[in-house]
């Protein structure tokens, strides 16, 4: 990386996961080439290896005693809060040894809501803090207002039967029910714990969000006249103004060249994300619809994916025939360069926010299928504000598969689509160049920065 001159540092702490770590090591770059020293401070998990575009960021291990097994075994909203717990004295304790060794001044610690134990440190240390949100403003606004629902019964159809979970929630248009943020892996006491504390701005000095006001200008505008004692920055796509190899997992760069064979939007991407399981009965309904299509298809499966499975080798031979004529199947793929390629014409997501962000820049409309969390927002948000998808839900068979792939890439549905997201796509490029507005937004976040 080439920057300016340094002469303050700020710290920067992710949680250890590939959605949280992307935008994160997105934003490391940028400050650092605004003229900052970074230094990222991680735990044992999931920990990110630096490559040739961080060698001038500093990065740091914490110690703490949880065994490796607990991020598979207990579920994203049961291990962050132990991680919390866990990372609090540790933290503190490395801060600490920061202040002592480093020659230049800590000016402010930015951390992901999730890690929220940063602030503690940050209070005794009396450095100023930045809550920093990876997910969209959607979703925060959504955890930011989850206690009081919760308190008022609100969100006693979450646990009703499945025609009240249709319904929408009031304020929250077009979220139903089913749609909002919440985790399959944990119960509602357990949710509301972790929400109540990625929100608390506490004594942060700001908040900032990887979004865009083109996408969710609402959100966005109740966040900052609700939530008033602190400022909101809306800073991305983060991707779009710094872009850099931050994958956990080796990317199989030769599915590139099997799309230079493609024709333009004749190949639909299929990618679930980091996290999300599919049993083998799913696995052979997709297969089984997306050979029914008669479509082109680049399909990641993600090593582990497939419960008792390392790979695919559990799957029938008949996998393989559905797979072998118009299929591609990787472990991992290079996902902003397979998004940005003419041959792409849609992509089936499980709708994380950096999935989503990173399809509508590209100008890519969407199959969503989202597992949990905020990617049901994002896929409902895709799918009735933005218009640019098509949400797959209950059962996943065959007919439901060929059907979304037709509609998608055949149909004149889907060519309205792609027009639509071409023109967010504009939008989007708009708002991080020059005078756009995640641009000056980015820009008074980096003054601000500069002043406390």
């Amino acid at each position: 990386m080439e920057g300016k001159q340094v002469t303050r540092r700020l710290v920067l702490v992710p949680v250890p996961a590939q959605g949280h770590i992307t935008p994160m090591m997105q934003l490391a770059k940028i400050l650092y080439l605004k003229g900052f020293s970074i230094t990222v401070v991680q735990t044992k998990f999931n920990r990110f290896i630096p490559t040739d575009d961080f060698i001038d960021v500093h990065f740091v291990t914490i110690h703490e005693s949880l065994p490796e097994s607990d991020f598979k075994n207990l579920g994203p909203i049961r291990f962050l809060l132990k991680l919390n717990k866990e990372c609090q004295v540790s933290f503190k304790d490395c801060l600490g040894q920061l202040l002592l060794q480093q020659s230049n001044e800590i000016s402010c610690i930015i951390y992901d809501e999730f890690m929220h134990f940063a602030e503690a440190a940050a209070k005794e240390f009396n450095l100023p803090n930045v809550i920093f949100s990876t997910q969209s403003a959607t979703a925060f606004k959504c955890r930011s207002m989850f206690g009081k629902l919760y308190a008022n019964n609100v969100l006693a159809p979450l646990k009703g039967p499945k025609e009240q979970q249709e319904e929408l929630v009031p304020e929250f248009y077009p979220l139903r029910y089913k749609d909002f943020p919440v985790s399959r892996f944990a119960s509602l006491e357990s949710v509301m714990e972790v929400y109540r504390n990625s929100v608390d701005q506490r004594t942060a000095s700001s908040v900032i969000i990887n979004t865009a006001t083109c996408l969710e200008s609402s959100s966005l505008n109740f966040l900052q006249h609700q939530r008033l004692e602190v400022p909101y920055y809306h800073i991305g796509p983060l991707h779009m103004v710094a872009s850099a190899p931050t994958s956990l997992l080796e990317e199989n760069m030769s599915c590139i060249e099997w799309l230079n064979k493609q024709k333009v939007n004749s190949v639909i991407y299929i990618s679930l994300g980091s996290l999300a399981l599919m049993e083998i009965n799913e696995v052979m309904n997709m297969a089984s619809g997306l050979a029914a299509s008669n479509q082109y298809f680049l399909w990641v499966i993600r090593p582990g994916s497939v419960p008792g499975s390392e790979w695919t080798e559990s799957l029938s031979d008949e996998f393989s025939k559905m797979v072998s004529d118009r299929g591609y199947i990787v472990k991992w793929a290079p996902q902003k360069e397979v998004l940005a390629h003419p041959a792409i014409g849609g992509f089936w997501s499980h709708c994380g926010w950096n999935s989503t962000l990173e399809s509508i820049s590209e100008g890519v409309p969407v199959i969503c299928r989202p597992f949990s969390g905020d990617q049901k927002a994002n896929a409902r948000y895709l799918e009735c504000i933005w218009k640019i998808g098509i949400q797959v839900e209950g059962e996943m068979d065959k007919g439901s598969v060929e059907r979304a792939v037709k509609r998608l890439m055949v149909d004149e549905e889907g060519q309205e689509m792609r027009k639509r997201a071409v023109s967010l796509k504009e939008k989007l490029r708009a708002s991080v160049i020059s005078g756009g507005s995640s641009h000056n937004s980015l820009e008074e976040f980096v003054h601000f920065i500069r002043s406390l």
